[in-house]
Parts: structure tokens; sequence; C-alpha cells
């Protein structure tokens, strides 16, 4: 399934989950241009960049030495969260991302407000970062892109708006049919694929940080409960 839309518009303009994607669009941006460098040590320098300031587990568990010079790796938890890997695979997950993002986050901040909701998305990345760190304390590989914070974005829409509709494109061979799916439906799945692809790469190196996205996931549930506001009581 992925979904192309929903059918609940926004009642403001999320001017935070725009300013979100640009910033992950432009920092995306920045490490084409390193590895566009004419210079011989261009690919050097895009793996140096992720390698500095992606989320290293072990080095915030100080399980491994970190270099001197490097971020501290509280710091990395945040700046890896707007980092994506290169190649087609980067290209296909930051548009992923975003794309996530902009279909649910717009509604999400709608109800959180502005600055609830900038908070909500980066304690949902904090969450992710340190699900994937617990199942992982000793990993090398650093922990890069949105998704664990987009995970919070969605576990929050699901709680929100379980009946909104999502235009969604199934695909089962080579049949293609565009739908709308109860956004229920198709965050409930994603979900479970997430548990699912989870639990079948436990124990294994690199590739996606399933628990990350399941961290997210579940703190962006009980983020939602801790940040909305209360309805104001209404005077007699």
């Amino acid at each position: 399934m992925f979904p192309l839309k929903d059918d609940n518009p926004s009642g403001s303009t999320p001017f935070v989950t725009i300013g979100l994607i640009v910033i992950n669009l432009i920092v995306f941006l920045y490490e084409l241009s390193l590895q566009a460098s004419d210079s011989p040590d261009a690919g050097r320098a895009a793996v140096a960049f992720v390698s500095e300031f992606g989320m290293v587990p072990c080095r915030l568990t100080e399980l491994c030495k970190s270099a001197p010079g490097l971020p501290s790796p509280v710091f990395t938890i945040f700046s890896s969260m707007f980092i994506h890997a290169l190649g087609l695979g980067g290209f296909l997950h930051v548009g992923g991302n975003m794309l996530y993002l902009w279909i649910f986050g717009n509604n999400v901040e709608d109800t959180l407000g502005r600055a609830r909701f900038l908070l909500f998305y980066l304690a949902s990345g904090v969450a992710a970062a340190l699900t994937q760190t617990a199942v992982g304390p000793s990993s090398d590989i650093p922990m890069i892109g949105a998704s664990g914070a987009v995970s919070g974005v969605l576990g929050a829409y699901l709680l929100l708006f379980p009946r909104a509709n999502v235009l969604t494109v199934l695909v089962f061979g080579f049949f293609i049919r565009v739908v709308p799916i109860p956004a229920m439906v198709v965050l409930g799945f994603w979900f479970v694929v997430q548990v699912l692809n989870g639990l079948g790469s436990f124990g294994a190196s690199g590739g996606v940080a399933f628990f990350a996205h399941i961290g997210g996931f579940v703190a962006g549930m009980g983020l939602l409960r801790l940040l909305r506001p209360r309805p104001r009581p209404r005077p007699w």
C-alpha cells in the first residue's frame, strides 16, 4: 500500500510541517553536493558527513570510542533525523518520509499547535533513536533518516483520525488500483509490517532501523496524550 493523500483537510497552514520538509530537503541536497564535488575525496566527504552527524548507538552507550572533534552523541540524535542515505534508495527514503510527513503531519500539527508539534516531532525522533539503541547498544553503524520521527506522526494520526480515508495505491502483481482506505487500516498495516520486519531483522547489522520505526510510532501515541491541549471548559 502506498498512500497519496487523505480526505482530512487542515484548519490552518502547517508551517512547522512545511519547515521540517524544507530542512530535510536542504540537508539532502547538501549531501548530494558533497558527493557531486569534483574533489577526488567527494565520496569520502559524503560518507564522513553521515558518520559524523548520524546517530551511532555504541557512541551513545559509550561502548565504543568516539574520535576527537566529533559532535556530542546526544546532538547526533537530533542531527540524524535530517540526514538520509544517498543513491536511489536515498531518494526513495527521503521522498517517502516527506510524503508521509506531508499527508499526516498537517493534521497532527493542527491538533497540537505549532510549538507543541515541533516538540512532539523531535521527541518522537528521540524515542525512536533510543529504541534502536536499546536493541543494538554496541552497533557502530550510523542511524539516519526522519523515519523514526515521522513514525511518531503516524501513531498520533491513527489515534486522532482512525476513520479518515487515505487515497492509496494498491499493487497486486500487475493489478494496480487507487482506492480510499481508512487510516486505521493503512497505518495499522504499516505498523504490523514494521513489527514483522523488526523481528525478522533482530540481531542483524545494518539495514533498515525497524525498531526505530516501532519506537517512534508507540512514542507518538503516548506523546499525543501528553501534549494534546485540553479543551477549555465552557463558561456558564
